[in-house]
């Protein structure tokens, strides 16, 4: 029975999805208008983890990802860079998926972007207006936060202790605003930037009005669960919040799911491009394997921070490249196993014993520092069985399936030479999903690795079928 820490109750609760069987998920995005850095990368692999986990525990997962295309920052890169905001956009959009693809991050089930959904935005925000929730002024619109009854639940802040901070504010913004605590749904177009037409004017809208469409229109009114960086919280998933449930009068998401910051240097000081400290992704594997910084990131329970450090990345080489012999050992001697049926039960069992511990581990809120650690386990035991003198081909092909599976959770896969059917068809619905987001290099990636270990595929009406070579 799995369980999730809840950033909106601060507790850990079972989880029940809305439909049995069925996880709806919204995690927020990158904004594309840089390489992303590794701090940025953490949220992508650790949900991509918890997606994983949904799925082997048996869940269908509707996973959608948004990339903010519209925002000051691209705008400002589009202007030092020569070239328009969507192309800006393009750009790092291509380099986003070309480094989640190293780190083994499945590609979501729709990454909806901004410039796509603009009357969605606009009838949305005339909806809040409608209702009250929001005015127009100047050419923005604003959303009334002090009408929305409990704002600040998420972030567990009072409206009193929000006055303060935001009564410090200065700048033409603050003027337009009825409220110093009211943010912004709608900005009024300036001169040389992109813009939108709209029944207030031409402008773009403001960064929280995406996700509350693009989640509300992907996934429902309520959905289960939905995630990103801690630095979200306050204010853009609290805002958020305000905005979809003040228009549909539901709640907007059942679990509130946050990944800790990966830290730098002996301050722990949290990565980040304002900072100056990051290190990018794009960078990064051109150095180290991107299954080791996989590995690295993935292992850690989602919602601790990460320190980040040439010796910590060494350490998480070292212990994958142990896994990896477990594995190859076993793998070896798959040539000469034979059938152990007076073995076969016992050897199982303590599999299955095995299994269910890690079942365990991962169904309390997702914790992959103790699902890796039976994952140990399992190595030490296939090195222990893969020297005895006979092995059973059943057991050795199930030892080989689990760890394959588990790992596969972490993002790690690790590939024999002869691949095992679970293997090829995980391989094959990755591809598949590459297709539908037109990630043909994905695709053609994949369709190459099966074939160089000698799967052909074969795209039907009916879907893609594979076949071993002679």
């Amino acid at each position: 029975m799995i369980q999730i820490y809840n950033t909106l109750t601060r507790e850990k609760e079972i989880f029940q999805p809305i439909e049995a069987g069925k996880v709806r998920m919204y995690v927020c995005g990158p904004t594309v208008y840089n390489y992303i850095h590794i701090g940025n990368a953490r949220s992508s692999m650790a949900f991509d983890t918890i997606r994983r986990y949904l799925e082997y525990r048996g869940y269908e997962v509707n996973y959608v990802s948004n990339f903010t295309d519209v925002d000051d920052k691209i705008i400002r890169a589009a202007k030092d860079l020569g070239i328009t905001a969507p192309e800006v956009a393009d750009r790092f959009i291509h380099a986003f998926e070309e480094d989640t693809n190293m780190l083994n991050v499945k590609p979501a089930t729709l990454h909806p972007r901004v410039m796509d959904h603009m009357p969605d935005i606009l009838t949305f925000i005339q909806t809040l207006i409608d209702k009250g929730y929001a005015y127009t002024s100047q050419g923005d619109v604003y959303y009334r936060t002090r009408k929305f009854e409990g704002y600040g639940k998420l972030s567990h802040q009072s409206i009193d202790e929000l006055e303060v901070g935001a009564s410090q504010r200065t700048g033409v913004e603050k003027e337009l605003k009825e409220d110093p605590l009211d943010f912004a749904l709608w900005k009024g177009a300036k001169e040389g930037e992109i813009s939108w037409d709209s029944p207030w004017g031409a402008g773009r809208p403001g960064w929280h009005i995406e996700c509350s469409v693009m989640a509300t229109k992907h996934l429902g009114d309520t959905i289960d669960i939905h995630g990103g960086g801690q630095d979200l919280e306050f204010p853009h998933h609290e805002n958020e919040i305000a905005q979809s449930e003040a228009k549909t009068g539901q709640k907007f998401a059942n679990y509130w799911m946050h990944n800790g910051f990966v830290t730098i240097g002996e301050d722990d000081e949290k990565m980040s491009k304002s900072l100056g400290n990051f290190v990018t992704v794009h960078e990064l594997v051109k150095q180290v394997d991107p299954q080791v910084l996989r590995f690295f990131m993935a292992t850690t329970q989602y919602r601790r921070p990460i320190r980040y450090s040439e010796t910590t990345m060494k350490e998480a080489g070292v212990n994958l490249q142990k896994l990896k012999n477990a594995f190859e050992n076993l793998s070896f001697r798959k040539a000469d196993a034979a059938i152990q049926l007076d073995e076969d039960s016992q050897k199982l069992q303590e599999l299955a014993d095995l299994e269910a511990r890690f079942t365990t581990e991962m169904d309390d809120d997702f914790n992959a520092a103790n699902g890796i650690t039976v994952v140990y386990e399992l190595a030490k035991w296939l090195n222990q069985y893969s020297e005895q003198e006979i092995v059973s081909t059943t057991v050795t092909e199930k030892a080989l399936e689990q760890f394959s599976q588990w790992l596969s959770i972490f993002g790690i896969f690790f590939l024999s030479e002869e691949l095992l059917d679970d293997d090829i068809d995980q391989l094959i619905e990755e591809r598949n999903q590459a297709r539908k987001n037109r990630d043909f290099a994905r695709s053609d990636e994949i369709r190459d690795l099966l074939k160089d270990r000698g799967i052909t595929l074969e795209d039907t009406a009916q879907g893609t079928r594979w076949r071993r070579s002679e």
